[in-house]
């Protein structure tokens, strides 16, 4: 099955294979639903993966695959992202240097994870949300215009189960939780791909993947907590249930 769709600011076409489908994506649209039936309320799902794991246009294509508009709602944490002005004036160690959080964009010091903890706790409470997103054309979080709206929410982003301090907590809003892993190797290309777009050439797109993107894989795939389901991308994008039952 094939999908067309704009994430942060660039046009992206995935393909999802049949057998992803119809073992894991539709039985697990059915469990969400009858979870949210089951409550009686809105619910939040989170969706933690590596970088380049697809999991801005997964959450896209869930929705629409679940075909219910209004009812089901895809959201991102990198609209969270602090302002590249204050990335500029702050600064952290790296290598045993002192440079500014420009250098380390994407790490999780780089976002504001007090204020993305207050939304996703308003969202779960149903209060009225706008929510951020984040422009890759503009390399800047843009302010939501629209509110939150949705009986099944999901939120999708690096380090919504990562287990460090400011982040530990965000799962415990959520009603249900997967992790997407993938190898490094294929997540690096994939990457390396996505920053030459915005970079223009690929030896620049291979420094910066070194120097950043693929600390935070890495980080991402070694700290953080244990999902409800955990699924596994291959390096054709297809998916697989690795632990958590469906």
């Amino acid at each position: 099955m094939e999908k067309d769709c704009v994430i942060n600011g660039f046009a992206v076409h995935a393909v999802y294979s049949d057998e992803s489908v119809e073992q894991i994506f539709k039985p697990l649209l059915v469990k969400l639903l009858e979870l949210q039936r089951a409550k009686g309320r809105r619910i939040v799902v989170l969706l933690a993966a590596p970088p380049a794991a697809g999991k801005s246009t997964l959450v896209n294509f869930l929705t629409q695959l679940a075909g219910e508009k209004g009812k089901w709602t895809a959201l991102g944490m990198d609209g969270f992202h602090l302002k590249c002005e204050y990335l500029k004036k702050h600064f952290t160690i790296l290598d045993g240097e002192k440079v500014p959080l420009t250098a380390v964009k994407g790490a999780p010091e780089t976002y504001d994870v007090e204020r993305l903890s207050k939304c996703i706790a308003d969202v779960a409470a149903e209060r009225e949300v706008y929510w951020p997103v984040y422009d890759r054309t503009l390399h800047e979080p843009v302010d939501g215009t629209e509110p939150v709206s949705g009986d099944i929410v999901f939120i999708e982003g690096n380090y919504l189960l990562l287990d460090a301090d400011g982040y530990r907590d965000l799962r415990k809003t959520a009603d249900y939780t997967i992790m997407i892993r993938a190898d490094e190797a294929d997540l690096r290309e994939r990457l390396i791909e996505r920053k030459t777009r915005g970079y223009g050439s690929r030896e620049q797109a291979e420094i910066f993947v070194e120097k950043s993107d693929m600390k935070n894989v890495r980080l991402v795939l070694e700290k953080s907590m244990a999902a409800d389901l955990t699924l596994r991308m291959g390096g054709d994008g297809s998916y697989h249930a690795e632990a958590g039952k469906i």
